[in-house]
């Protein structure tokens, strides 16, 4: 615990320093952190599991996990994701042939799959960037994420009795759940209230709130999906490089699926104006 407290207490002011200090001053500086991120999540779901160890095509895949982000930065226009693609796929059959057999579609699957999912959601950082209000809703997916991650792990120590989903993540309780969902909307509404007090933004409470509860809906659903995961391949993290946390596919597993969906309801139910 307490060096997840440690993590956190360092991590939180550096994101804040990313986004609103070094980004504007240097906006490609995001992309290229969407971009290391984007590596090393594909590179520890490919290696750790043991999924796919073959280095010819672990690097092509790492690669195209890097350029993804700096697609979408620059306009994610169809021509540059086709050719991208395109010779992606090439490389995985060359791969694949060249190793008779050992190579299987499956293993191809999971690589391209982890290799294009894992960035493209991540890069919603991105696209959000480029949104007039962007300074404020930036924000939302971690508020989501780690308000909903904390508040569930504190709920879940002090009330926790049945299990969610066992199989899966024995210590995470339906208690927990609950605490997270509670504590996701509770952040999104101070948030909002902040908003408004101190930057005479218009905010719709009622869209906040729901934005609080699908964010740490998803938040959750990532969570155990990347520990479905972990469990088919029998291991307990995807890697040491955050201490009390595991690897960054360990603390972003719900951010991956966060930020895609705070992204979708900024379009569709604008909270904020």
């Amino acid at each position: 615990m307490g060096k997840r407290i440690l993590v956190a207490v360092i991590f939180v002011p550096l994101i804040f320093v990313l986004l609103f200090v070094v980004s504007p001053i240097w906006p490609v500086a995001l992309p290229i952190v969407i971009s290391g991120l984007s590596v090393l999540a594909v590179h520890e779901a490919l290696w750790s599991t043991g999924a796919i160890k073959q280095a010819n095509i672990s690097g092509c895949s790492l690669v195209l996990a890097g350029l993804i982000p700096f697609w979408v930065y620059y306009n994610g226009q169809p021509l540059p994701a086709l050719c991208g693609l395109f010779f992606y796929v090439v490389l995985l059959f060359c791969a694949a042939i060249a190793s008779h057999q050992q190579i299987t579609l499956e293993k191809m699957g999971s690589a391209f799959f982890l290799s294009v999912m894992i960035p493209f959601f991540l890069s919603s950082f991105l696209r959000i960037r480029h949104m007039e209000l962007w300074r404020c809703f930036i924000l939302l997916p971690f508020l989501a994420s780690f308000l909903s991650d904390a508040c569930a792990l504190f709920a879940g120590m002090w009330f926790g009795k049945h299990k969610l989903a066992p199989e899966l993540s024995p210590k995470k309780t339906v208690e927990g759940a609950v605490g997270g969902f509670v504590g996701a909307i509770g952040g999104m509404l101070i948030y909002g209230l902040v908003l408004q007090m101190g930057f005479q933004l218009q905010v719709d409470y009622l869209r906040l709130a729901l934005y609080g509860l699908l964010g740490s809906g998803v938040s959750q659903l990532g969570d155990l999906s990347f520990s479905y995961i972990k469990r088919e391949y029998g291991i307990k993290d995807y890697g040491n490089i955050l201490p009390g946390h595991g690897g960054i596919l360990d603390r972003f597993d719900s951010i991956i699926f966060s930020a895609p969906l705070i992204e979708l309801l900024i379009h569709i139910l604008p909270a904020l104006q």
